[in-house]
């Protein structure tokens, strides 16, 4: 069964790297899905509907979430770098490079 989400061949492919790039590739499908929903919440007129919807995709938030935090913890330099830049105050281009240079 192949699968689009391996650019190399996935047989001289560790586990771990593997695991890696499902992980990824599910992080990807909640922030579609994430988005999907908005574009659905923003036009929907049905207010029942609508409830559904935003609960529905609350879900994807947390998948969302789920997903990244397990990269984070795969990914050490990746944590570093977003530490620095999420939920903080002031620019986040400048926020970004600090946390850059934290790791190099």
């Amino acid at each position: 069964m192949g699968f689009k989400q391996y650019h190399e061949p996935s047989k001289e492919l560790s586990q771990e790297v593997r695991t890696f790039a499902r992980m990824i590739s599910s992080l990807i499908e909640e922030a579609e899905a994430i988005n999907w929903y908005e574009q659905r919440i923003a036009v929907e007129k049905d207010k029942h509907a609508k409830a559904i919807m935003q609960n529905a995709q609350m879900e994807e938030f947390k998948h969302f979430g789920m997903d990244l935090e397990f990269l984070l913890r795969k990914k050490e330099k990746w944590k570093i770098v977003l530490q620095s830049i999420l939920f903080k105050e002031g620019d986040i281009v400048e926020l970004g490079e600090e946390g850059e240079e934290k790791v190099d």
